[in-house]
């Protein structure tokens, strides 16, 4: 019998992925992390890994009558996770938290902890992500069956080592599937709301998060493409390439921040024509599949947008450099550019 450990969020998915490999026979797990002492009481912030998270899996471990470990990893998440969201913000970056997090503490690391640990085949997780083998390339992830809840962009920086050990139970489900089943089989958390906002900021805007921590931006100068300047801004964490909300800059013209410039402590903002680019680039690129296989791909910047067709690519050794068939706005530097082909991840990068 495979041995396989579910993380058990306390949310819906991962309950319902620890209750489907039982129902197919294998010995199942449950292991929770504990990434934060805070306790979110207001029921409009919903987050995962709070306090009340771990009350909740423990629930559902006992319901399905399976083992359940609560592992303490706040040092680690501080140092791998938080540490690295502030000092990308402080250099004008707009980083992506949950990637991050995916690859260095709650799916990649915590694979190899239950392996040695726990000595178990498997770690199983409730992201909406499916797998296959492929000849000559191996086991790949494609996007989950449910397009509004594929999560296949946060798994792109996945050490390619940890993939063969990995479940994706839900992936081939969709939501309202998978709240049926846990209705159905009367899982306690069945009715539970989706965690949304970045869990450490408790949905918090990054300048303010920065603020509350005591963190201290300096402010600096609003300067239009032109050269003129038009205003201040209170910290380069409350702003990012794209943004068009909350510049408060009175003008003819609707304005963008086109870039931000840490060592000048400036945003540069001007209108949407100056957004528009025809390549991106990406460091410590993680390959999920050989580049040699690569064919017809596309890319996303961004989490939920529509993949942008290319023109060609090349890679250097260590920068990727992906050329655009169509002008796209410019990606912001700090997330990830995730490669695909077809429904089919290919790996990805840090946009800079």
């Amino acid at each position: 019998m495979k041995k396989v450990a579910v993380a058990l969020s306390g949310g819906v998915d991962s309950s319902v992925s620890a209750l489907l490999l039982k129902k197919q026979g294998y010995d199942v797990i449950g292991i929770t992390l504990k990434l934060s002492s805070v306790d979110l009481c207001d029921p409009n912030i919903q987050v995962c890994c709070s306090t009340k998270d771990i009350v909740d899996a423990k629930k559902v471990a006992n319901f399905l009558e399976i083992p359940h470990y609560v592992v303490d990893w706040q040092d680690i998440f501080k140092e791998k996770v938080i540490k690295y969201f502030i000092d990308e913000l402080l250099t004008g970056k707009t980083p992506n938290p949950c990637a991050i997090c995916n690859r260095d503490v709650k799916t990649g690391l915590l694979a190899k902890y239950v392996k040695k640990v726990l000595k178990v085949d498997y770690l199983a997780t409730g992201h909406y992500i499916k797998t296959r083998e492929m000849d000559k390339v191996g086991k790949v992830i494609l996007r989950g069956s449910d397009e509004s809840k594929d999560q296949s962009y946060f798994l792109s920086l996945i050490e390619r080592e940890v993939l063969d050990s990995l479940i994706f139970p839900v992936g081939e489900l969709t939501k309202e599937e998978v709240r049926k089943i846990a209705s159905e089989h009367k899982i306690p958390v069945s009715q539970k709301k989706e965690s949304f906002e970045i869990c450490f900021t408790a949905g918090k805007e990054p300048y303010i998060y920065l603020s509350e921590i005591g963190v201290r931006e300096k402010v600096g100068e609003v300067i239009h493409i032109s050269g003129k300047v038009l205003g201040k801004h209170r910290g380069l964490s409350a702003y990012t390439v794209g943004q068009r909300r909350g510049l408060s800059i009175p003008w003819k013209e609707p304005l963008y921040v086109i870039d931000k410039d840490y060592k000048r402590n400036i945003v540069i903002v001007g209108e949407k024509e100056h957004l528009l680019t025809d390549f991106a680039k990406a460091k410590n690129f993680n390959f999920l599949v050989d580049i040699k296989f690569w064919k017809d791909i596309k890319v996303q910047g961004r989490y939920r947008q529509k993949p942008v067709e290319l023109k060609s690519f090349e890679f250097d050794g260590q920068f990727l450099t992906v050329y655009f068939k169509e002008p796209q706005v410019k990606f912001a530097p700090g997330q990830i550019l995730a490669v695909y082909q077809e429904d089919m991840l290919l790996g990805g990068g840090i946009i800079f």
